[in-house]
């Protein structure tokens, strides 16, 4: 029994490894579940035993990228953990990375157009926000909490897909991310300066390191967790 279950956790892992490999090489919309179960030699059966569609994968790699894009800010400011400033650095590194690579851009996209990854983000922001924004938000009813999970997600989305031929990245980043703190009740004296902070630093060297380093953590890792 026990050699049965190691063998299931290997292809689960060899497709989430092949799925991260397409998706961010090949991108989430070219890739296709046929290309994977043909890459690993296994059934289109054995695949959607795992994964019943190619949303399902996507979520698994969302949620690693989510905790991962947390871990990797963390390490860039260990001189300082303040939260709002972290929060403001991994806002601008994915908007980054998304202006200036179009696989990655469609990764994102796909992640926030999807019905079953979107839900995936709009509680991973619930929570982020919480810990981060709630001595700002201390009136804020459940309601309130819920209504800040469509809003922030609509100007997250916004800010990965504008076109970078018409508009400057540092003022979409700065609008964005004003809108966002905003919405989570920062007052402009405490803001701006962490927006400001935010955007002095390369932040386009940050969203690449950050993916560079999502990828072999996922190469290197034998176990994800189940969503």
């Amino acid at each position: 029994m026990t050699h049965i279950n190691r063998k299931r956790g290997d292809t689960r892992m060899q497709i989430i490894k092949a799925g991260a490999k397409h998706f961010i090489e090949d991108g989430y919309t070219k890739t296709t579940m046929k290309k994977i179960s043909q890459e690993l030699d296994l059934s289109p059966g054995n695949i959607t035993f795992y994964f019943p569609t190619k949303d399902h994968l996507l979520a698994v790699l969302v949620k690693e990228l989510c905790d991962f894009q947390n871990m990797m800010i963390e390490k860039a400011t260990s001189d300082e953990k303040n939260s709002i400033y972290v929060y403001c650095l991994e806002f601008v590194a994915m908007v980054a990375l998304c202006s200036e690579n179009e696989v990655i851009k469609d990764f994102y996209t796909s992640a926030y157009t999807s019905p079953f990854t979107l839900e995936l983000i709009r509680k991973n922001d619930r929570i982020k926000s919480k810990a981060v924004f709630g001595a700002f938000c201390s009136d804020f009813s459940e309601s309130d909490w819920t209504a800040t999970e469509t809003i922030v997600p609509g100007i997250e989305y916004g800010a990965i897909t504008f076109s970078k031929q018409n508009v400057d990245l540092c003022f979409v980043i700065e609008k964005a991310l004003n809108a966002i703190l905003s919405t989570y009740n920062v007052p402009e004296n405490i803001r701006i300066p962490y927006i400001n902070r935010a955007l002095s630093i390369d932040y386009v060297e940050l969203g690449r390191r950050i993916l560079l380093e999502f990828r072999e953590y996922i190469d290197k890792t034998n176990e994800i967790a189940e969503i």
